[in-house]
């Protein structure tokens, strides 16, 4: 059998040699009488067995002496696994019977894909869309708003929507278990590695509410079985296994990404691990090119084409579900806009040119750079001139209107209103408040180089400051400003800074709404660039926008920009419990699912202490291990067969394991945005597995201190007290998943008392 490993592959090839020099006859000296009959029988069924034909020529599969005893063994094993994985994850599905946490977010998104109401998320859609299709199918009608956790569902049909969160949540012991037993051969790795997943508290909360993440870590540990399977039918090629795990595993990949963006860390551990087998492949002197190009041109099918066609298929069917307005619209291009049923401007009419006397809304052309927009509130002591605030909003709101005026404040009362044209100069008068658009010398709140925008005058009346002159990007003079098509940029009379939208989020004073500037640099980019939205006119003949719907692929492009931006976007907000990378591995702090006080139904997503310490134990054990082994295979140590198979499951079953773990973690160190303790789960997946496998290595390797029958009582021993160890700490943990009342921690009468191991634990 062929394994990746990483940085390690001269150590892999010597594991490779000793193997053989053991196969062909040669003794070691340090071999032991732990060899047993049955285990030379089993070595010799797995040399013929795996002796297979690759295009004409013989190759050995290479097996581990870690195969489990029977069969019937690991069915019994991987039965109980999926059993306990269930129970425990479905166990008070129904508590409590009120909103918790972000399930005001996700809840709510599967709501709007019942009603087929569009909306702005910074994740991809799949997630959601499974959502609300199991809210569909299992009765619940969309009908409830998901405003604030802690709201009662009341006669709400919920239970569905958290089922099926659950159920996949239940899924990740069994795919965990299997994966490891295929990586090390050994089904009481296998178990160890289940036991930690299946009982770890942090893995139950996070898997019995409405959330993406059990979704996204399905499809991680989906993809990672199918590869790890995959793998092992290296000697099959092109046989229906080799391409139904091959197939899968691309399916699986599109789904972690159509879940979250942070799919795309499972997308390249795969990437990794294709490219180095396609390497081995490559060097394989009995395969011809032929049969190479045909290798590599399969993975191509199956792990990019695939998967690029089911993501864009899910987008596909997110566009389709998803024709009425809703609360997301304005994130997007007016163009955008123009698909949406109820839209103002779906299948809308409207004057064609910008005239004098016209009511407008002015959108950024940057994506998410929202509308022109005002209100009364004013800007604060120390914040440049304390006038009126001028903002970009996200959304459409009736303080999104602007009056466009002549500069000489006498417009036109003809019939035949006049047109605004490239290189006018124009006031713009807020409708609500009557201030105009104004700009000066005091710098902007957040962009310091930048000028500050705002709102001045009262009824129209104002100052030189107020004019500003309009530029059609590529015109000319004498243009007219087409409305949705045109891009123009407002230039500031008497400092001589563009209009700007900044994409910063302002304060609360500011309402959290975008910056808007004048910016000196004079450079076209979209943070400069506006169009004409909305225009009403009624002396001016209207036409239809039908022909500005944007295709398909201009539709995805932008939603891709929209999701990007809104992902860098999220900043912590003032009091908002955010934690940092180094928080997560030592299980520093959790997350507040439900309750505060004595009174309420609390819920702590806070993983298994003695688990997760476990792990980070073992992460260390493992690097310690795996330099021992390598020490000892560069110095030539005579190893016997079974130590052989330790290293080379340490190496390459754990190397691929610990790359997963960190491709998965290290990454949140490089984000901006901001973090929080759920983002480290899909890398506790990797770090349980990886504790599978070094747990067990180092227990199988109680001869090395002890001798027969005591090296068997420490190995049997050892198991039982790690088995123990992860049960007794489920048992002492386990209302914090499963729901607390009464008095709180620190109280000696409650629940949890004495069990507050940490200060930053809010329990």
């Amino acid at each position: 059998m062929h394994y990746v490993t990483y940085g390690i592959s001269d150590e892999s090839s010597m594991l490779r040699n000793r193997r053989g020099q053991i196969n062909s006859g040669e003794q070691s000296p340090v071999s032991t009488h732990h060899e047993s009959t049955q285990e030379n029988t089993e070595d010799d069924r797995l040399s013929e067995g795996d002796s297979q034909s690759l295009n004409g020529t013989s190759a050995q599969h290479d097996q581990g002496i870690y195969s489990p005893k029977n069969e019937a063994q690991s069915t019994a094993f991987f039965l109980l696994v999926v059993f306990l994985a269930f129970s425990t994850r479905l166990y008070k599905i129904m508590e409590p019977p009120h909103v918790c946490w972000d399930e005001t977010h996700f809840g709510k998104m599967g709501s709007y894909y019942i009603n087929r109401t569009f909306f702005f998320d910074v994740h991809p859609p799949l997630g959601k869309m499974l959502i609300g299709l199991a809210g569909y199918m299992t009765g619940y009608d969309g009908t409830y708003p998901f405003l604030k956790p802690g709201d009662k569902y009341e006669h709400h049909n919920y239970w569905g929507m958290r089922g099926f969160c659950a159920s996949l949540g239940s899924c990740l012991p069994p795919f965990a278990y299997l994966t490891v037993l295929e990586l090390s051969q050994s089904s009481t790795a296998a178990l160890i590695t289940a036991a930690v997943l299946a009982f770890d508290t942090g893995c139950i909360t996070i898997s019995q509410y409405i959330l993406l993440d059990p979704i996204l870590m399905f499809f991680i540990m989906g993809a990672v079985l199918s590869m790890v399977k995959f793998n092992r039918q290296r000697y099959r090629p092109f046989s229906a296994p080799w391409w139904f795990w091959l197939v899968l595993t691309g399916v699986n990949l599109s789904g972690a990404l159509g879940v979250k963006f942070v799919g795309l860390f499972v997308i390249l551990l795969v990437g990794m691990n294709t490219a180095w087998d396609l390497w081995s492949l490559l060097g394989d002197l009995h395969l011809s090119l032929m049969d190479f190009g045909k290798h590599l041109l399969s993975r191509v099918f199956g792990l990019i084409l695939l998967p690029l066609f089911l993501y864009v298929t899910i987008f596909a069917v997110h566009f389709v579900v998803l024709n009425k307005s809703g609360p997301g619209d304005g994130f997007f291009s007016s163009a955008f806009q123009s698909r949406l049923i109820g839209n103002n401007l779906h299948n809308a009419s409207m004057p064609e040119y910008l005239a004098y006397g016209s009511i407008i809304t002015v959108k950024n052309l940057r994506i998410a750079g929202g509308y022109l927009h005002s209100h009364w509130h004013l800007y604060p002591e120390g914040v440049g001139a304390k006038q009126q605030q001028v903002t970009a909003y996200l959304h459409k709101d009736y303080n999104n209107m602007w009056l466009v005026h002549r500069s000489n404040d006498s417009d036109a009362q003809s019939e035949e209103p006049d047109l605004v044209r490239h290189g006018d100069i124009i006031r713009l008068e807020h409708k609500e408040t009557t201030r105009n658009l104004h700009s000066h010398l005091h710098e902007a709140p957040l962009t310091k180089k930048h000028f500050q925008v705002t709102g001045y005058g009262i009824n129209g009346t104002g100052d030189p400051n107020d004019l500003w002159q309009v530029e059609v990007c590529g015109g000319r003079k004498g243009d007219l400003v087409k409305v949705l098509r045109s891009k123009v940029r407002f230039l500031h009379r008497a400092t001589g800074c563009v209009l700007y939208s900044s994409g910063k989020t302002l304060p609360k004073w500011g309402w959290e709404q975008v910056e808007i500037t004048c910016s000196p640099y004079l450079k076209e980019t979209p943070n400069s660039q506006w169009n004409i939205e909305d225009h009403i006119n009624t002396k001016l003949p209207n036409i239809s926008l039908s022909v500005l719907k944007p295709h398909f692929l201009e539709i995805l492009l932008e939603s891709h920009i929209v999701m990007i931006r809104g992902n860098s976007g999220l900043k912590p907000k003032d009091n908002e419990m955010s934690s940092k990378p180094w928080h997560w591995p030592i299980n520093y702090q959790g997350l507040r699912f439900s309750g505060v006080n004595e009174t309420e139904y609390r819920v702590y997503l806070l993983g298994n202490p003695v688990i997760w310490w476990l792990n980070l134990v073992s992460l260390g054990l493992y690097v310690v291990m795996v330099a021992v082994a390598s020490l000892a295979l560069r110095r030539g140590v005579q190893l016997d067969k079974r130590r052989i198979e330790h290293c080379r499951v340490l190496m390459e079953g754990g190397g691929l394991l610990l790359l997963g773990w960190f491709l998965h973690y290290v990454p949140f160190y490089t984000m901006g945005r901001i973090l929080y303790y759920h983002h480290y789960f899909p890398a506790m997946l990797f770090s349980s597995m990886l504790t599978g496998i070094t747990l067990d290595t180092l227990l199988q390797s109680a001869d090395l201190w002890l001798r027969p029958p005591y090296s068997h009582w420490l190995l049997r021993g050892g198991q039982a007290m790690l088995f123990l160890a992860i049960l007794d700490s489920f048992y002492m943990f386990h209302p914090l998943s499963y729901g607390m009342r009464g008095p709180l921690a620190h109280d000696p009468d409650s629940t949890m008392a004495g069990l507050k191991w940490m200060d930053s634990w809010e329990f």
